[in-house]
This record gives structure tokens, C-alpha cells and sequence, in this order.
């Protein structure tokens, strides 16, 4: 293994956001309210809602999760209603609707954004109410890697049959639609302030909300859902979901830097655009139209089926026993090398031969139509995450990966193809 070792995305922080911390210890501001957690929202939600004429408004949470969550409940959604998500996402997206008891209806992607595909969705919903004499409660699609979906078209299938839409842009900080923010276009937005993201809280996540009572509910709900009595006393289900006013502080540090941050990643998508280029079946995403502006958070590649790679042969050799990826946590041993959907084994070749090179990178998500916990879920398929899953690799893009770190990326990726 080498002595190097590159992240696949691992935000910098700065002096701004220890004099922040420093101020709310002095003034013992370390619980789950205080000022800094309002004026991070306030941040979020004029940078979220800049080019628009809507007022949004912001709940800072304590993950993106808990946002998905909180809006799916706001939406009404409950017990055996039915809720449009995304396929090709991460589980996060879709287990909150699992855990309001409820359905999700998967809709696979289209090829330009890698998103939810609008044209599927129309078909799925019309299937949906023609076969359960009911529409779905709400619509998930999500902004992956930080690409935008076409999320227009996405509206104006959400708009005919009157459903409202929750945006997941946990990926998408700084990444803009025809020059509107991602996070600022369905009934609500949410985002994500993990330690991989495009800022961080160190953890932590926020939901934009449409207007300020849709904001009172969702507090209401994040706070334990309190009645007004001098004692506790509960009429509904709450969450324990507030952001610390600590968290706050290292997220308005981060907002100062957020367009350096934004930039770098930009840069980087731009340098792997130029030094991978002479490498035929090796594609790049990029912007698939002028109305995309993607923060590029990860920068992603897909591999042709043809395309060679070192020790191919031996990729799924041996069964996984550790953490993959940089997860937080816990993960169980693989049983066996293999699952019923997995990458190409050049993929995998490619994944191991950066491994060894101290390079994290990881394949593209696995669509959730294709996980065993959803096995039973209804799903609406194209083929088009199922081939990008197969083809697909996350490249390192954080603010920490230098030009040098670039370099070195590249000459890995170029020694382990074979010509």
C-alpha cells in the first residue's frame, strides 16, 4: 500500500470558522439553538433562494437525512401512501419514506443528467393511479454528484398532476439550473453538510422550506414537537433533528469559502477533462446542456465494457472485510465476493489498482431498485443506472486534491489500463 493516501472528498476548514466556535463558547451558545443557528440560516437560505423571487426559508438540521424526513412528513406523507424517488441515489434519499411507513416508487434515470427521468416519471405516476386508485404523495428526485436533473421538466410533471416535489440536493451546494440554485425549486429543498460535502458543519444538513409557516411546522416537528405548557406535554410524533449552535458556527465559517470550494471542484473537473482525454473508453461527465452548471462535488468517469485493466481478472477474488469508501461506522464483512449487481470488472480492476496507489475512488451508486431491502418496491426501469452502476467510478475532487495530487491520479489511471 502507499505512503500516499488521496480522499475522495474531504472539505479544508479555516481560521473563520474557529473564531466563530470561539465567540459561542465565550458566550456559552452550545446547544441546539442560538444565534449563530439562526444566521446560518438566514445565509442558507438568501444563497439558496438568490435569483428567485421566492421567500424561502431555512431549518438548519442535524443531517440531511432528518431533512428528507421532516419534508416527506410536511408533505402528509404516512402509512401506505406512496412516495416517486429516484433510483439511482444514495439510501438516504429513500429510507425516510420507509420510515414513515410508507412506499417508495422507484423512477429510473435518464442519460444526460444521470436523474430522474421526467418522461418515466409522467408513465409511472399515471401507472401508480391507474393501478391504486390514488396519486403519490410527494416526488424525490435528486441532484447526483452535484449535476443538476432536469428538474424543470420534473416540475411540470410534478405541476400536472399536483403533487408536490422535495429536492434532494445534498450533493448540490452551489450547483445551478438555468441559473437558479439547486434546493430552490420544489415545495422543499434539501441539503446536506456531511464532512465529504461541499461545505460541512461536521456533520449537520438544512431544509429550505416554501414560506415561514411551512418553516413553524417544520421546527415544531425538529424540536420534539413541544405544546406551549410549562410542562411537556405531546399530541404528536417529534424528532430530536436541531442543528447545535457549535455545528452553526463551522457552517457560516464555510459559507465564506463556499465559492472557492465550488471553483476548486470546477478546476479540478477541468484538469481530469484534460489529462484523461487521450484514453479512449474512458468518458467524463459533464454538463450534458448549457442550462447545467454543476459543482462537479465528485468527478465521475464511466469505462466501456472493452476497455482493459490490470489484474481484471482477479477483481472480485477475494470477498470485502473492511470499510470501502471512507464510510463512517460499522459496516458488516462481506459474505462473498459477489452480489446478484455489481460493477464491470474492469471497474473494480481500476477501483483496486488506485487502492494500491493509496487513490480513493468508488463505484456510482447502486440504484435502490437493485438493493435487497427494496426488493418488493415498485420500480419503473430504463436501464440507464443499471449500465451507468456497471460502467461507473468516483474520482477524488475535494478542496484538500492538488494539481500534484491530479497528476499523480492520472499517471495511476493511465498505468493501469492496458493499451
Amino acid at each position: 500500500m502507499a505512503d500516499r493516501r488521496i480522499l475522495l472528498c474531504l472539505v479544508h476548514i479555516g481560521t473563520k470558522e474557529l473564531e466563530y466556535i470561539h465567540r459561542a463558547f465565550e458566550d456559552n451558545w452550545v446547544v441546539p439553538l442560538g444565534p449563530d443557528v439562526n444566521a446560518f440560516e438566514d445565509d442558507l437560505r438568501r444563497y439558496i433562494g438568490a435569483g428567485t423571487d421566492r421567500e424561502l426559508q431555512c431549518v438548519a438540521l442535524s443531517c440531511g437525512t432528518a431533512a428528507i424526513h421532516l419534508a416527506l412528513a410536511a408533505c402528509g406523507v404516512g402509512a401506505g401512501d406512496e412516495v416517486m424517488v429516484q433510483s439511482f441515489t444514495f439510501c438516504a434519499t429513500a429510507n425516510p419514506v420507509k420510515y414513515l411507513g410508507a412506499t417508495p416508487v422507484f423512477v429510473d434515470s435518464e442519460p444526460g443528467s444521470w436523474n430522474m427521468d421526467p418522461e418515466l416519471l409522467r408513465s409511472a405516476i399515471a401507472d401508480r393511479i391507474a393501478r391504486t386508485g390514488r396519486k403519490p404523495k410527494a416526488i424525490v428526485p435528486a441532484h447526483l454528484y452535484g449535476m443538476p436533473a432536469q428538474i424543470d421538466r420534473i416540475m411540470e410533471v410534478a405541476a400536472e398532476y399536483d403533487i408536490p416535489v422535495i429536492e434532494d440536493a445534498a450533493e448540490a451546494m452551489g450547483s445551478e439550473f438555468a441559473g437558479r440554485r439547486c434546493g430552490a425549486f420544489g415545495q422543499f429543498g434539501v441539503l446536506s453538510f456531511n464532512g465529504n460535502k461541499m461545505i460541512t458543519t461536521s456533520g449537520g444538513g438544512a431544509l429550505i422550506c416554501p414560506d415561514a409557516e411551512a418553516r413553524r411546522r417544520v421546527m415544531f416537528f425538529a424540536t420534539q414537537a413541544r405544546e406551549s405548557y410549562p410542562y411537556y406535554h405531546h399530541t404528536e410524533l417529534g424528532y430530536n433533528y436541531r442543528m447545535s449552535n457549535i455545528c452553526a458556527c463551522i457552517g457560516r465559517g464555510q459559507m465564506e469559502i463556499l465559492p472557492e470550494h465550488v471553483a476548486h471542484h470546477r478546476h479540478v473537473q477541468a484538469e481530469y477533462r484534460r489529462l484523461l482525454a487521450d484514453i479512449p473508453g474512458l468518458t467524463l461527465h459533464e454538463n450534458p446542456t448549457p442550462q447545467h452548471d454543476a459543482n462537479f462535488w465528485l468527478c465521475t468517469v464511466t469505462l466501456a465494457d472493452d476497455l482493459q485493466v490490470v489484474n481484471q481478472d482477479r477483481a472480485y477474488a477475494e470477498a470485502i472485510t473492511k470499510t470501502v469508501g471512507g464510510a463512517a461506522g460499522t459496516t458488516r464483512a462481506a459474505a462473498s465476493p459477489h452480489t446478484d449487481c455489481e460493477p464491470h470488472t474492469n471497474v473494480e480492476a481500476l477501483r483496486l489498482a488506485l487502492e494500491a496507489a493509496g487513490i480513493e475512488s468508488r463505484p456510482l451508486w447502486k440504484p435502490m431498485h437493485r438493493q435487497p431491502l427494496y426488493a418488493d418496491a415498485p420500480a419503473y426501469v430504463n436501464g440507464v443506472s443499471d449500465d451507468l452502476f456497471s460502467r461507473g467510478l468516483c474520482l477524488p475532487a475535494g478542496p484538500w486534491v492538488s494539481d500534484d495530487d491530479l497528476q499523480y491520479i492520472s499517471r495511476h489511471i493511465h498505468q493501469a489500463i492496458l493499451k
